[in-house]
């Protein structure tokens, strides 16, 4: 380090301190104004509270439902597939070279992009479309 590199600290600011006087600026009630609840302590209202009136995620209807068996897969584009440089592509090579970051209940191949190179993709599900542009260039589609 030289002489010239140095730089001030940067200043902290205090904590500011209520209740210290009035010359403080914050002084008697503290800056929470006059009584009420919102000047005791520990008051306020909570999250979704609406003064009374029956709050809105009550009076909106509940609709549809989670699927407990639904599958989620993990979507890769052909554009993503010409990222690879193995020729047999899998699920492990994918996570492997980076080009997923995880896969959640396996993976499937859209055909989103333009597929430029002969690969043979083994994956749980395949669009229709990317399986014949897989197949197209000479590559096969497995699904595993």
């Amino acid at each position: 380090m030289k002489l010239g590199e140095l730089k001030p600290v940067a200043q902290k600011t205090k904590k500011t301190r209520v209740g210290r006087g009035i010359g403080s600026g914050l002084g008697k009630t503290s800056g929470r104004g006059q009584k009420g609840q919102k000047a005791r302590s520990g008051g306020g209202v909570r999250r979704g509270f609406e003064g009374g009136q029956t709050p809105l995620y009550r009076r909106l209807p509940k609709r549809g439902f989670t699927n407990i068996h639904a599958k989620n897969y993990t979507e890769v584009t052909l554009t993503m597939l010409n990222k690879s440089k193995a020729t047999d592509v899998t699920v492990d090579s994918l996570l492997e070279e980076g080009i997923i970051g995880k896969a959640n209940d396996g993976i499937v191949v859209l055909a989103t992009g333009k597929l430029e190179k002969k690969l043979n993709v083994k994956a749980n599900r395949f669009t229709a479309s990317a399986r014949e542009k897989i197949e197209a260039l000479g590559g096969k589609a497995e699904v595993v």
